[in-house]
């Protein structure tokens, strides 16, 4: 059981896409000494138990390495591999176990490039690694960003670095000179950098300059609302068509210069400028935006293209303000930028608003104050009465590092400091005067009620007998009905004070008054000089 074979040592795998290489070191001066590996996959989260499996493509190799890219499928599971030195009979011990989980450790590898040189640029197409593999380590290939160097095949060469898109156009570029290259793929989100592509060189050529060709193109955006402008240098007719194209094509590798499209109202115009705000249709994303100028002889040109993401490129607009005293409070109301249909700047910029106010007098010196408020409506206070304060408002974002100019001064008023007494009063003496009116004129409406339905319901006397039977009727109140109870029979007596008149005719008229049933005044025979009614006013009373 004794050997002298030594135990490999220092046992890396490396892993590049779905290559997979098993590199060791060996410590002993043997000769003929051959290497074999096994591997243990733990794909069965059931168990713990697995089986050793020699490593297909490692066996009896003469060399320190060894391919074993057939034996590794599943690239998301844990493996096991250890080697050891044989010779004929004899073997050496296991070497330490290596433990793996390739995806982890798993290289990208370079992708592969195409390269086009014309009309002063170079265009180049590129292919994502395992791009013709049937296995792959790498799922999405729309998750690979690719970075480029490139640099001019000279003496005084300068590197320059840059993010392209699978396919893409490098310009700025120097006419009829060697440009030499390299791409690399990543996976930003993993953390994973790739193997540059062999260099590839290629000489460009000189740039053909229509003169009637858009330049200077540029966007200028303002509360979402987009502009296209650009220069026009032809001093005859030239028509132009505004072109757009969703960004994420270009993330694609497929080739997207057919899919380009014509933005609405920008076609066959003769202006330098042109709104696009009609295709923003998500602030998510990104756009690119191109002019392509066709001349009299129906000839066409493309300018070079724009990058738009909208959020980024838009500028912030000074808000709208109005002010308003109160005692001694100052209260604003901002508009936010782009008007209240502007949800987008509200709900994406969440905007924060920086206010200043100040006493506008004529000296200079006065502090202006500053507060910042994330609501639309602010209040203030400390004010001093009878002085004119003046009011701007900035929006911010900070997210966005973003901020608008001040909006225009609004100026506003204090009210003088003795006027507020005097109306606390006057308010307070109207309060009472009209408190004490409605008190009296409800006290006296609650009186008359009380009276009438007092007069009604229970009268104080009861009419005359003359008048009770007159007519063979009974009398009726009208403010009852005839089913009520009859009401208590009441004299009233009228006294008219006349000249004296004979004692004989007053008793003779009394007598003749007795004898009638009708008959209910009574004199007093004991008054010697009592009053006559006149005989106009019993009859009246009869009546």
């Amino acid at each position: 059981g004794q050997t002298n074979l030594k135990s490999p040592q220092d046992i890396q795998v490396y892993v590049v896409n779905t290559n997979f290489t098993l590199r060791w070191n060996y410590p002993g001066n043997d000769t003929n000494v051959t290497f074999s590996a096994e591997y243990q996959w733990f794909g069965n989260t059931e168990t713990n138990k697995t089986e050793w499996k020699e490593l297909p493509g490692c066996q009896n190799v003469t060399l320190t390495e060894c391919d074993f890219s057939s034996a590794i499928t599943e690239y998301y599971d844990t493996h096991h591999v250890h080697i050891r030195a044989e010779r004929r009979e004899e073997v050496s011990p296991w070497s330490s176990i290596f433990e793996m989980i390739p995806y982890f450790i798993a290289q990208i590898g370079p992708p592969e490039i195409e390269l086009q040189s014309r009309n002063g640029v170079i265009k180049i197409k590129v292919s994502p690694p395992e791009a013709n593999q049937v296995r792959k380590m790498w799922i999405s290939h729309l998750d690979f960003k690719y970075n480029l160097v490139i640099w001019e095949n000279s003496s005084n060469a300068e590197f320059r670095s840059q993010s392209i898109f699978p396919t893409d156009i490098i310009d700025d570029l120097a006419p009829d000179a060697t440009y030499c290259l390299k791409v690399q793929a990543t996976l930003p989100l993993d953390l994973k950098e790739g193997l540059f592509s062999p260099i590839h060189c290629v000489k460009t050529t000189r740039k053909v300059n229509d003169p009637f060709c858009a330049t200077n193109v540029s966007v200028l955006a303002l509360n979402m609302k987009f502009h296209l402008h650009w220069n026009n240098r032809y001093k005859q007719h030239v028509s132009y068509n505004v072109q757009y194209l969703i960004g994420y094509l270009k993330k694609l590798h497929d080739d997207h210069s057919v899919k380009w499209l014509n933005v609405p109202g920008c076609e066959n115009i003769t202006d330098t400028q042109c709104s696009f705000s009609s295709i923003i249709t998500t602030v998510s994303g990104f756009y690119y935006l191109r002019v392509q100028a066709m001349s009299e002889y129906n000839t066409s040109c493309l300018s070079n293209e724009v990058k738009v993401d909208p959020l980024i490129i838009n500028e912030i607009g000074p808000p709208d303000v109005k002010v308003d005293i109160s005692d001694v409070l100052l209260h604003i109301q901002i508009s936010p930028p782009g008007g209240s249909e502007s949800e987008v700047m509200r709900d994406h910029y969440d905007l924060s608003y920086r206010v200043l106010y100040w006493k506008n007098s004529s000296n200079n010196e006065e502090e202006i104050k500053m507060k910042e408020i994330k609501q639309t409506i602010g209040t203030f206070s400390d004010l001093t009465p009878s002085t004119l304060y003046c009011v701007k408002v900035q929006a911010f974002s900070e997210f966005y590092n973003k901020s608008s100019h001040y909006s225009k001064e609004k100026c506003i008023r204090t009210p003088g400091g003795e006027i507020f007494p005097l109306v606390i009063i006057a308010t307070f003496v109207i309060a009472l005067i009209v408190v004490l009116l409605v008190a009296t004129l409800l006290v006296f409406a609650l009186y008359q009620a009380y009276a009438k339905m007092k007069y009604v319901f229970f009268p104080s006397c009861q009419p005359p007998l003359n008048i009770e039977g007159f007519g063979g009727q009974l009398f009726s109140s009208p403010y009852m009905s005839t089913t009520e109870e009859p009401i208590a029979n009441c004299s009233i007596i009228e006294t008219i004070i006349t000249e004296e008149v004979n004692q004989t005719d007053f008793k003779d008229y009394k007598h003749s008054k007795q004898s009638s049933r009708d008959s209910g005044n009574y004199s007093n025979d004991d008054d010697t000089s009592g009053s006559k009614v006149s005989e106009e006013m019993l009859e009246k009373e009869i009546v």
